[in-house]
C-alpha cells in the first residue's frame, strides 16, 4: 500500500485499530460503521503538520474557519443515520475535507455532499480520488438548499450547527428517513429528526460543539 495511505508511526494501521477500540469503548456499537472508520485513513484528510494527531478524539482545523469533526462524532452521526439499516442515498451538508464523505461511501450506495467553500471542495475531491471513492458526488453550493436533483434521501447529515432546520432539507428526507444534525447556537445538541406518516419527530441527544451552518458560497 502507498505509504501515505498506509501511514507510519502515529498514522499507522495500528494507531487506527486503537482508535476503533476507543470508539467501541466510548459506546459506538454499529460494527459496520466501525469497520468503515477502520478502512479510511483519517491522516490524509488533514494538513501534514497535524497528521500525527489525526486519530486522537478531537476536531482539527481545516482552514477557512472549518474543522474536521472528531472520530467519535463522525462515528456517532453515521451510526444514528444508519440506524442499523443499509442506506441507499445519503446527503451530507458541509462536506469539508471529505473525511465523513469517505466513511459514508462505505455505508451507502450513493453519497451526495454539499460544501460552500470551493477550496475545501477541491481538496475533498482530491482525497476521494486518492481513495478511489466512486459513489460520491460533490457539489459547491449553499447547504441550506440541499441537493434537490438527487432527493429524496434515506438520511441527511449536517456537519455544521443549524439554529433551525431549513424546510428545504426536511422536504428532501424520504418517509421513514432521518436527519442527524447539531442544533443550536451558544448551546448545541445533537438531534435526530425522523420523517413519519404523522410528520417530523425530533429527538434531542447530547451536547456538542460544531461550527455554524453559514449561508452563501465562497
Amino acid at each position: 500500500m502507498h505509504s501515505r495511505l498506509g501511514g507510519i508511526g502515529m498514522t499507522s494501521q495500528r494507531t487506527r485499530v486503537r482508535m476503533i477500540e476507543r470508539l467501541r469503548k466510548d459506546g459506538i456499537k454499529d460494527e459496520v460503521v466501525l469497520s468503515a472508520m477502520g478502512e479510511i485513513p483519517r491522516h490524509i484528510f488533514v494538513d501534514e503538520a497535524l497528521a500525527s494527531r489525526a486519530y486522537e478524539d478531537m476536531s482539527l482545523p481545516l482552514g477557512f474557519g472549518q474543522t474536521i469533526s472528531s472520530p467519535f462524532l463522525v462515528a456517532r452521526m453515521c451510526e444514528l443515520a444508519r440506524a442499523g439499516k443499509k442506506l441507499n442515498k445519503v446527503l451530507e451538508i458541509g462536506g469539508g475535507c471529505g473525511y465523513q464523505t469517505a466513511i459514508l461511501s462505505r455505508l451507502a450506495t450513493e453519497v451526495y455532499s454539499v460544501e460552500r467553500v470551493a477550496s475545501l471542495l477541491y481538496k475533498a475531491r482530491g482525497h476521494l480520488r486518492e481513495l478511489r471513492v466512486g459513489n460520491a458526488k460533490l457539489k459547491h453550493a449553499d447547504g441550506h438548499f440541499g441537493y434537490t436533483t438527487a432527493a429524496p434521501f434515506d438520511a441527511i447529515i449536517l456537519a455544521a450547527a443549524a439554529t433551525h432546520v431549513p424546510d428545504e432539507l426536511k422536504e428532501q428526507v424520504m418517509l421513514g428517513g432521518r436527519m442527524v444534525l447539531p442544533k443550536g447556537s451558544e448551546t448545541q445538541h445533537l438531534c435526530v429528526i425522523e420523517r413519519t406518516v404523522d410528520g417530523f419527530v425530533e429527538t434531542i441527544l447530547n451536547e456538542v460543539k460544531f461550527v455554524p451552518l453559514v449561508p452563501g458560497v465562497v
